[in-house]
């Protein structure tokens, strides 16, 4: 009897145990595919809509984004060493510098801004500021601006080389330090956490790229191309100002020079889905992704541009002509 009852309850056990088995096999094998971004806070809007793009017509993939300054998204792998697949920087010369050839060996050039001063309708002198005036109205005591921190962000380097350049461009000597001189207390780690200030009315003004002040529906002060770094014809005029910042391991510091906005991102050559990013990247410079870019009032750099044509992964060539080197 007993082995009568073994013979019939061991195969209902064996039948159970396979079905589990086969259960979580399926599990596994549904589990979607997970690409870490660490991207610049400039680039969250369009990069939220790419992905949410890329994942309906790749319903296996999860796109988790995580923004941060782009100095601080590069320090998260060199310093930090948390898994990431893809990176994206507000400026070229992060991965470039701090990424290549460590942590991987190529960045592609995509989209380009520019720098304004944003505002909105309740910030003191909001109805006299124009063009010709800001500096003055800036250095008012009753008048608070903001910048985001030049260590960790693009957008505060680039602030800083806006006001130089101001100050060759309009003949001020001492422009440039003492508008850096001034509220100091309000400098935050990247230019995305300067909304909540001005939509608090902590402040009145801040230094921010033009992108974000349209996706906010911010108002904003245009900039002579002279200083705005936005225009690709006036590089000599922004190599001519330069700064240092917070280099890639502690206590150090870089020289970071003025050039023409320029944005880039790149695959880690550790990447834990190394292909799917790839792919992901390749959907990102299609003309479907670049329109996401000028619907959220930031320029793609057509051609796409490299200084590493030969390290491009084969399906990334055909988007690309090499960069002209200096």
């Amino acid at each position: 009897m007993l082995i009568i009852g073994h013979s019939k309850i061991c195969p209902c056990i064996c039948l159970c145990t396979l079905l589990l088995l086969n259960g979580c096999g399926n599990s596994n094998s549904i589990k979607p595919k997970e690409i870490i971004i660490f991207h610049a806070g400039s680039l969250s809007v369009p990069l939220k809509e790419i992905s949410q793009e890329y994942e309906k017509r790749n319903p296996g993939t999860k796109i988790f984004l995580e923004s941060a300054g782009s100095l601080v998204c590069a320090r998260k792998v060199t310093e930090l060493k948390k898994p990431c697949d893809i990176i994206a920087s507000s400026d070229y010369f992060v991965i470039n510098e701090l990424l290549i050839p460590d942590y991987t060996s190529w960045s592609i050039r995509f989209a380009t801004n520019e720098i304004v001063i944003a505002f909105q309708e309740k910030s003191k002198y909001s109805t006299e500021i124009n063009p010709d005036n800001w500096v003055d109205i800036l250095l008012r005591d009753d008048v608070i601006y903001s910048r985001s921190d030049p260590d960790s962000d693009p957008c505060g380097y680039r602030t800083i080389f806006t006001l130089m350049l101001a100050e060759k461009y309009w003949d001020k000597s001492g422009l440039a330090s003492k508008i850096l001189a001034k509220n100091k207390e309000y400098i935050r780690p990247k230019e995305v956490d300067l909304i909540a200030l001005l939509e608090s009315y902590a402040i009145d003004y801040m230094f921010q790229y033009k992108s974000v002040a349209i996706q906010h529906g911010l108002k904003y002060i245009e900039l002579p191309k002279e200083i705005n770094l936005s225009d690709p014809s006036k590089i000599e005029i922004y190599k001519s100002v330069s700064t240092d910042v917070a280099g890639n391991s502690p206590g150090t510091k870089m020289r970071v020079t003025g050039d023409y906005i320029n944005y880039s991102l790149t695959v880690l050559d550790k990447a834990p889905q190394k292909e799917e990013a790839v792919n992901f990247v390749e959907f990102l410079i299609s003309p479907e992704g670049m329109n996401i870019f000028k619907m959220n009032g930031q320029e793609p750099i057509i051609p796409f541009s490299t200084e590493q044509l030969e390290k491009l992964p084969a399906k990334l060539l055909k988007h690309l002509q090499k960069s002209e080197k200096n």
